[in-house]
């Protein structure tokens, strides 16, 4: 009897990790799932979890799922989503120079202008690396043109978009780092500057170099030292608020070299800054040096000036690629920015090129998808902020619209977006060597107290489902809120249904 009764205990024991291994059916399916969520290191976090079957439509698995949360770079899924949708695969910017004046022996009296169009990309993401190549492009164009000095400003303008250039509710101490750089019609690199720290010799300051052209609109102070070789590397930067005056103070061994890039104050200006020094690098002169159009006290006319050039940017699906697979905060601001400015809502009466009225026209293309949008609040398009809210079950109900989207192009644009786990994007180093590695597709989304995953994942038997799991209120690593995103898409992907 004992034996029969050790055998039986021994057999539901065994049920239960198989089940818990490769649940069958969605009593199972909670089960585990309920298991995981009631690991004890969150315990005091707030946690919801919204599981759907994307074939039948039915909800598989709900936790809270419609307790709003603070999403972070889940937000990049809504902005990506709303703008492919608003604006097409295959919009682009357009930035074009003008000339305003008379050309004669090779001098323009007049001004150049530059009109910005909200254009994320100019730099060296598109250009293998090369961040002037466009600038170089329009100094050639001058050239053409027969213009060697321009005896005027060059202006900038960036009327396009509002004169907010950080979001509501991002955190000042971000304020310095490229992630958190500033928004601008007129935007370069990141609208950040990319340092590169080089050691010299022992006790010796290294070598700081910059990108682009070293250009002199930062000033850099240089506190860094040379260690040993098996000296401890220490990196180090700050910026002035509302300066471009850098301090950096890395300790870099020997045999290493350090890169950061930090975040530029007034993007428009910095724009201007670096295309007059690369018109002055090809022999091109501007005499009155560069001004932002609303610092003239008469904003020039550009009704019949001359058109020097323009640069067409590469389509959006390529920008939203960055956005959600390398988590790219300015491109997601520019973006939202873009639709507030081109497609303003009527009946708002937010400001044209803010980020309060793409989402007011944002608002009414996720109610279009099946969104509840009545208690969802976005203020911006990165998720930097912590005013954004979301519940679990809005982002189902997203992505389910986006899985479905009668567009095929927008469709293969959003699902190429997402990182692969295990494979590229924010997932490389997750869900390795799991039934979820090279299947699940997911945005993840963190910042202290936050950590968001969701996204596709198909399950053992071959059935396509979405998922969002939502991670807030947990003290110190979010390590924690990461173990259970993995275990419930590793979970979703044995699923035998």
């Amino acid at each position: 009897m004992k034996r029969l009764l050790s055998l039986f205990l021994l057999l539901t024991v065994v049920g239960q990790v198989a089940a818990q291994d490769n649940p069958r059916n969605r009593r199972q399916l909670a089960r585990v799932i309920d298991r995981l969520v009631q690991d004890s290191s969150l315990a005091a976090a707030s946690v919801g979890i919204s599981v759907v079957n994307l074939e039948s439509g039915a909800v598989l698995y709900q936790h809270k799922a419609d307790r709003n949360l603070m999403p972070a770079s889940n937000t990049k899924l809504y902005t990506t989503a709303v703008a492919l949708d608003l604006l097409g695969p295959e919009f682009t910017w357009q930035t074009p120079l003008m000339a305003l004046g008379e050309i004669r022996d090779s001098t323009l009296t007049g001004h150049l202008l530059v009109r910005g169009s909200g254009d994320p990309v100019i730099g060296g993401r598109y250009n293998e690396g090369d961040i002037t190549a466009v600038f170089r492009s329009w100094a050639d164009s001058l050239v053409e043109a027969g213009i060697r000095t321009v005896d005027g400003f060059l202006i900038g303008d960036d009327d396009l978009f509002d004169d907010l250039q950080l979001g509501y509710g991002w955190s000042w101490d971000d304020e310095p780092w490229w992630y958190s750089a500033e928004i601008g019609a007129l935007s370069l690199n990141d609208n950040s500057v990319d340092f590169t720290v080089t050691p010299t010799l022992p006790g010796g300051p290294a070598q700081v170099t910059w990108e682009p052209i070293n250009t002199d609109y930062v000033t850099v102070l240089n506190g860094t030292r040379t260690l040993p070789e098996d000296g401890r590397k220490d990196e180090e930067y700050a910026r002035v608020r509302d300066g471009n005056l850098m301090t950096v103070g890395t300790l870099v061994p020997l045999g290493r070299v350090e890169e950061e890039s930090i975040a530029v104050h007034n993007p428009t200006r910095y724009f201007l800054h670096v295309l007059r020094e690369v018109l002055l690098q090809k022999g091109i002169a501007v005499t009155g040096g560069i001004s932002d159009i609303d610092d003239l006290p008469v904003k020039p006319d550009p009704a019949g000036g001359l058109h020097i050039a323009t640069h067409t940017s590469p389509p959006l699906k390529q920008v939203v690629h960055a956005i959600n697979k390398v988590s790219h905060n300015l491109y997601a601001e520019q973006v939202l920015k873009t639709i507030g400015a081109l497609l303003p809502d009527t009946t708002s009466d937010a400001s044209p090129g803010s980020a309060a009225m793409g989402w007011a026209r944002g608002r009414h293309a996720l109610g279009a998808a099946g969104v509840d949008t009545l208690h969802i609040q976005l203020t911006d398009g990165s998720g930097l902020s912590r005013m954004n809210f979301i519940a679990p079950s809005m982002s189902t109900q997203l992505l389910s619209h986006m899985w479905n989207h009668p567009d095929d192009s927008t469709r293969a644009a959003f699902m190429r977006s997402l990182p692969i786990a295990g494979i590229d994007g924010t997932l490389e180093n997750r869900l390795r060597d799991t039934p979820a590695e090279g299947n699940a597709r997911a945005k993840t989304g963190t910042f202290t107290g936050a950590s968001t995953l969701s996204g596709y994942v198909t399950s053992a038997a071959g059935t396509p489902l979405t998922f969002s799991i939502m991670v807030n209120g947990y003290r110190g690593s979010s390590a924690a809120a990461r173990r259970l995103q993995d275990a419930v898409a590793e979970t979703l992907a044995r699923y035998r249904r």
